[in-house]
Parts: structure tokens; C-alpha cells; sequence
């Protein structure tokens, strides 16, 4: 997968001196991926019911969701109008279960007005990730936003007090409370409030093209919306907000409303 991926910079490089009309994608990948692909320059990219916005110099975006099924199917339109579909084989993960207890008994089964507001809540953070913003930053090398154990990995399947929830949505990262965050990458910040409901302090950063970055169970947030900061900026802090059973820093990604493995793509490198 990854050797496909790195094929894309000299791809980009040879897009610039123009000419090059490949259409460049791994042939496989997995579950929870951030898939870069390389097109021709101006071309038309479809997948999963979306048009794909493209970069001046051809590069593409596009999340594999936890439960994805290959084969994948990209379809791309020349400017010329010829037109040519990319299939990519996913690789199936096994997705192991892990039990939180300690959680307040609240957060796992809320009264009716509370779950009122955690949806009114989740709602406002789904909507930051429409944007599909035309900065470049998702196409950078990533960085983990604090160093420390990983507690919670992405995609497993969640049993809270014994009580099935949803799949994980991210990596946990346990470290004391106050622990600084760090962008893992640059990005526009559109979302932060202090105090949520279920995930306490949060902040979503958007790396453009429908790529964002949350961050969960702040004690403390330094930017506001509408900020520019680039990747190693300090953003906050960690603590155990919201429902959290200790200080650690949640850190999720999407792909619009498709969620994505974080150490997926830590591992896809420059």
C-alpha cells in the first residue's frame, strides 16, 4: 500500500512539468485507511457517491471506513473526456472487543434531556465535517499529538459498565492531565467548545478536502474557530473531561463522516 502512496510524489512532480496522464492508486489497502491517489490535472473523480476534490497538481483524497468491503471503486473523467475506474482491494481487519468500566453510569444510559443535548452536541460537531476546504495540509506526513501509552486503539468494538457501545473512533493516548497537544498536521480549526457533554473539551482542525482531525477530553483549548495554526502548534491540553475514566487525549479522523485509523495514517510518512 505504502509503496504505492510514495510513488504519488514523484507522480506530482512530473504533473507540474505537465503531460502526465496516469491515474495512480494502491492496490490495496485497509480498513480505516487515508487513501492519496494522483490524477490528471483537471480531471472529474468520483467515489463512494462523492466528487473528489482534486489539487492544482492532481492529487486526490478518501477515507476507508472500519467496516468497508472491497473492491473499492474510483472513476475518474479526463479533460478529454475519456474515462477510466480504478478498483482497490481492502484488506478486512479483526476488530477485538475492549471493556471500559468506571465510566459514570450517566454518560452510558442518559436521561431523556441529556440525550437530548449530547445529540443537539454531536450534531454541531458533525456538521464541521461538510467542509470540504481547499487547503493541502491532509497531504503532509503526520505527527502524533502527544507522546505516551496507547489505551484505546481505533475500531474496536466498546463495552462501557458492560453495556455494548460503539466501535472506537480513534486513539487514545494516556499521559498526564495538562500534557500539552500538539497539531499533528496544519489545518483550519472549526470546531472548539470547552464543555461537552460526552467528550468534555473539544476541537476539530480540518487538513482540507474533507480530511479533519478531533481532539477529545480537553482540559483546556488554546485556538479558536476560524484559527490557522500549523502542525506542532500547541492546541491544548490534556485532561479527562466529558466521559473519560482518566486523563488521555482522544484523537479521531474523518474523511467527512467517514472515520479513519489515526495510526494508519502515522504510518503513511512522507
Amino acid at each position: 500500500m505504502w509503496a504505492g502512496l510514495l510513488g504519488l510524489a514523484t507522480a506530482a512532480a512530473a504533473a507540474a512539468a505537465g503531460g502526465d496522464d496516469r491515474i495512480v492508486f494502491p492496490e490495496r489497502v485497509s480498513q480505516g485507511a487515508l487513501v492519496i491517489g494522483k490524477v490528471p490535472a483537471g480531471s472529474q473523480v468520483r467515489y463512494a457517491g462523492r466528487t473528489l476534490r482534486a489539487t492544482p497538481y492532481g492529487s486526490v483524497a478518501f477515507g476507508v471506513g472500519r467496516d468497508a468491503a472491497g473492491p473499492l471503486a474510483v472513476t475518474v473523467e479526463r479533460a478529454d473526456g475519456t474515462t477510466a475506474t480504478t478498483r482497490i482491494a481492502v484488506d478486512l481487519r479483526d476488530w477485538p472487543v475492549e471493556r471500559v468500566d468506571g465510566v459514570p453510569p450517566k454518560t452510558v444510559e442518559p436521561p431523556p434531556a441529556i440525550a437530548e443535548r449530547i445529540r443537539r452536541e454531536q450534531a454541531r460537531v458533525a456538521a464541521t465535517r461538510d467542509r470540504d476546504g481547499d487547503n493541502v495540509d491532509f497531504a503532509a506526513a503526520f505527527a502524533q499529538p502527544i507522546q505516551g501509552r496507547i489505551s484505546g486503539r481505533f475500531g474496536r468494538q466498546r463495552v462501557y459498565n458492560g453495556k455494548p457501545g460503539a466501535p472506537h473512533s480513534g486513539l487514545d493516548v494516556a499521559a498526564p492531565a495538562g500534557t500539552p497537544v500538539q497539531a499533528p498536521a496544519g489545518g483550519i480549526v472549526t470546531f472548539a467548545d470547552p464543555d461537552l457533554y460526552l467528550t468534555g473539551g473539544t476541537l476539530v482542525l480540518d487538513h482540507g478536502h474533507g480530511i479533519s482531525s478531533t481532539f477529545l477530553h480537553l482540559s483546556r483549548i488554546d485556538v479558536a474557530v476560524g484559527d490557522r495554526v500549523e502542525q506542532g502548534a500547541v492546541i491544548g491540553a490534556v485532561g479527562a473531561t466529558g466521559r473519560a475514566t482518566g486523563p488521555h487525549l482522544h484523537w479521531g479522523m474523518n474523511w467527512f463522516d467517514v472515520r479513519i485509523d489515526p495510526q494508519l495514517v502515522l504510518q503513511r510518512g512522507p
